[in-house]
């Protein structure tokens, strides 16, 4: 059975792996397929287990703190609820879908797809929902999220006393298996179910799908592919001006999301505007510098890197670069699987504001800096979703030819 990669497009035959074995990629070293601790199975279990614990998760509070007698609770959508009546819809809407609704949606539709590939059912509509699952991965964030109400419970428990309510144990739990969900799930075997792959005979032109990589003739360009239904492309349509214009447009963003505040605090009538690096360095002074270098690396090093990283990939491109392929393509992926943690800064704000609304004496507030840094996020992980890093080998073998 052959694929294409889909790091640099070259052929690789695979089949169902033994044991702890682990195929990558003859030409980029890209990891294929892995057999080690992968199970359908135990990937179901996970995912069901993930959706169920989200609805109490969302709908119970999850954190409660104390001040002078006066108690205030919060529930998950309680920040971002908070942010939309203070006017800023934009950001309430990336943080509300990234953090509550996509992952309701991904671990459903997962769910379903499992219980379907297991039960051996095969609808029509399998393919192109599972698609949509592996898409959602990126964006649906409750791991992120749960980072994010850790560092804000972390923040607030320095000066008020807090616990942790019922709510909250589900989403923590919710969060982990989602991770689990990740680690134990098996796309190439799920793929293989819903349609299996072919041989490509001697002299064969082919493409490969840049969804589920199943082999088709060349001919069949522009049509849905028989396994997930995306249009059948060799690669990913105007990749390299829509990641240069997202790309750009992070850049631009990145400088209002570092240098105005992302909460405004108000503390016995003094207003205290606070920057992702005054954030960082109280958590240094305050001796909890494991969640400052946290902070200093998802917030400050993952965004600049990847904006360096997406401009070095469009350069070599333009240039048709043949020096350090492997090395690149490593970064990308990096890059792309890494960009969804830079949105814990946010997700801590969503957490810990609406705990801090004592009228009078402490109140906060999300500022104009985190919105700026909420799109800095999304617009990177376009981006580097939107790149296709075959073409970086394309334009390498161009220049050899």
């Amino acid at each position: 059975m052959t694929i294409g990669c889909p790091e640099c497009g070259a052929l690789a035959d695979t089949s169902t792996l033994p044991g702890r074995m682990l195929a990558r990629c003859r030409v980029c070293h890209y990891p294929l397929e892995r057999a080690s601790g992968r199970s359908l199975g135990a990937a179901l279990a996970c995912s069901l287990t993930t959706f169920v614990l989200l609805l109490p998760g969302n709908l119970s509070p999850l954190m409660t703190v104390h001040l002078l007698g006066a108690e205030r609770s919060s529930l998950l959508s309680s920040g971002i609820v908070m942010m939309y009546r203070q006017r800023f819809e934009l950001l309430a809407l990336v943080l509300g879908m990234t953090g509550i609704v996509l992952p309701l949606v991904r671990f459903g539709a997962l769910s379903v797809v499992l219980t379907a590939v297991l039960r051996g059912w095969r609808p029509s509509w399998l393919g192109r929902c599972y698609r949509w699952t592996i898409w959602l991965d990126a964006w649906a964030m409750p791991d992120v999220y749960l980072i994010g109400c850790f560092v804000g419970y972390t923040r607030v428990t320095q000066d008020l006393t807090g616990s942790i309510d019922a709510g909250g144990y589900c989403f923590v739990v919710a969060a982990f298996m989602s991770m689990l969900t990740r680690a134990t799930l098996d796309r190439r075997t799920v793929w293989r179910a819903i349609a299996p792959e072919r041989h490509v005979g001697p002299g064969e032109r082919v493409l490969s799908c840049t969804a589920c990589d199943l082999i088709a003739p060349i001919e069949h360009a522009g049509r849905p592919c028989p396994r997930c239904a995306l249009t059948l492309r060799k690669r990913k349509p105007a990749a390299v001006s829509r990641a240069a214009a997202l790309s750009l447009a992070a850049f631009v963003l990145a400088f209002p999301a570092n240098l105005f505040p992302m909460t405004l605090s108000v503390e016995l009538g003094h207003v205290v505007r606070h920057r992702i690096i005054d954030g960082v360095t109280e958590l240094f002074k305050a001796g909890l510098w494991p969640l400052g270098l946290l902070i200093t690396f998802t917030s400050i090093a993952i965004p600049f890197m990847k904006l360096a990283g997406m401009g070095w990939f469009i350069v070599s491109i333009v240039r048709r670069s043949d020096r350090h392929l492997r090395t690149k393509t490593f970064l990308y992926r990096l890059i792309d699987e890494l960009g969804r943690w830079s949105n814990i800064d946010v997700f801590t704000i969503a957490a810990f504001a609406p705990l801090i609304d004592f009228d009078g004496l402490a109140s906060s507030r999300p500022a104009d800096g985190a919105t700026a840094f909420a799109l800095v996020v999304i617009l990177t992980m376009a981006a580097s979703r939107a790149f296709d890093p075959r073409l970086m080998w394309d334009a390498a073998r161009a220049r050899r030819s």
